[in-house]
């Protein structure tokens, strides 16, 4: 799949598609291909066949084969692609996605190149955002979230009044916190009781400033 990744990013830029545009062309997310497009996440089966029969190439000129330089679809694989047209589609595969050991204030998610492992996510979940996994490091959302827990997140830069987040402040590195709005300003909870709640005017959001990340959704907790 080595040759994969350059052999997608180079029929979408040929077709002049952006990486939502034909994310929403296989129905899938757009972080679904950004994964595919750096080399990090692999199309299943199904996949596979609908961006061949989408760029109208083999399977081989897609996968890289050297030995297969034609991009033409050959006849059995027209045939597999003829066929998937009108049938019931594939059960949607899961959706693979890294764990951050930390997230640096200013750098774009998918950007971090602090992966320390990956989870996997129901197709089904994966079709309302784009996610990705944090280390809870620390215990200022004990009991709930201890250190070492991973929390799945939503990539968002709002969350309702209440709701546990990702946010930054003061450009240090990213934080979960609750998160409570108030018409003045906001103030970041922890759970564990012996840190005291922080809390931010208007301006101060602003000047500092103060930015979420996106919502936890989902805490995944590790057993020694």
């Amino acid at each position: 799949m080595g040759r994969f990744k350059n052999r997608i990013k180079e029929l979408r830029i040929e077709r002049e598609l952006s990486q939502q545009a034909l994310a929403d062309k296989l129905d899938v997310n757009k972080q679904t291909i950004s994964q595919y497009e750096r080399g990090v996440r692999e199309p299943n089966f199904e996949t596979l066949l609908a961006l061949c029969d989408f760029f109208n190439v083999s399977t081989d000129y897609l996968l890289g084969n050297e030995s297969h330089t034609s991009r033409l679809v050959n006849t059995e694989e027209r045939r597999l692609l003829d066929s998937m047209r009108g049938a019931i589609p594939a059960k949607p595969s899961p959706l693979r996605i890294p764990v951050l050991g930390r997230v640096a204030a200013g750098i774009p998610i998918d950007m971090v190149e602090d992966i320390v492992d990956w989870e996997e996510l129901p197709a089904d979940m994966a079709r309302h955002g784009e996610y990705f996994g944090l280390v809870i490091h620390g215990d200022s959302m004990e009991p709930k979230m201890s250190e070492g827990d991973v929390i799945i997140v939503r990539q968002q830069a709002d969350i309702e009044s209440g709701q546990i987040g990702i946010v930054t402040v003061n450009g240090d590195d990213a934080a979960c916190k609750r998160i409570m709005k108030y018409a003045d300003g906001i103030m970041l909870l922890s759970t564990n009781p012996k840190y005291p709640p922080m809390q931010y005017t208007s301006k101060e959001m602003k000047d500092l400033p103060i930015r979420i990340l996106g919502k936890v959704v989902e805490l995944r907790a590790k057993f020694e």
